[in-house]
């Protein structure tokens, strides 16, 4: 058996992650990584306590045909990123890596172009990350220096979505 590449190690692992989350369009795991120690993990789900959209049997979004990354102010969940970020503390996430990972809920394939959404990115800067690797498919990942997102301020566009 050949060993796995240390990246899809660490993506395989955010895929496990995502199995938990609770979303009925998609599902996303993130990983963060530091001196190669999971620092922390986190799925995308209804915060600590309220009913989550699978409990529900509806997303908000999903009722209003709201587009992918746009108005997540109308979501239920705190995303993946969020949580890995809420569970790890700054301190050791300076320098770190995070990895993400998303699947469609109805088909399980691999999200098309996944990225983080405008206010992850927001947090993942402020974090000190310093690198995502977002995977394509189950050998394929894309990695996007953190940098390049305060460099180019997607804020500052009149583009919605992602």
């Amino acid at each position: 058996m050949e060993r796995r590449d240390k990246n899809n190690y660490y993506l395989d692992l955010a895929e496990q992650v995502l199995q938990r989350g609770t979303c009925l369009r998609r599902s996303y795991g993130a990983v963060i990584v530091n001196n190669d120690e999971v620092v922390s993990t986190g799925y995308n789900g209804a915060p600590r306590g309220r009913k989550n959209c699978i409990d529900l049997g509806y997303c908000r979004r999903q009722k209003l045909n709201v587009p992918r990354g746009q108005m997540y102010e109308l979501c239920r969940s705190v995303h993946a990123e969020q949580n890995a970020i809420i569970s790890a503390s700054r301190k050791d996430m300076m320098g770190a890596t995070l990895y993400l990972v998303g699947t469609e809920r109805a088909s399980g394939e691999y999200v098309k172009d996944a990225n983080c959404c405008t206010i992850c990115k927001r947090m993942v800067i402020n974090a000190g990350i310093e690198t995502v690797y977002v995977r394509d498919d189950k050998d394929n990942f894309r990695k996007i220096a953190v940098q390049d997102w305060i460099d180019d301020d997607d804020t500052l566009s009149d583009e919605l979505g992602y």
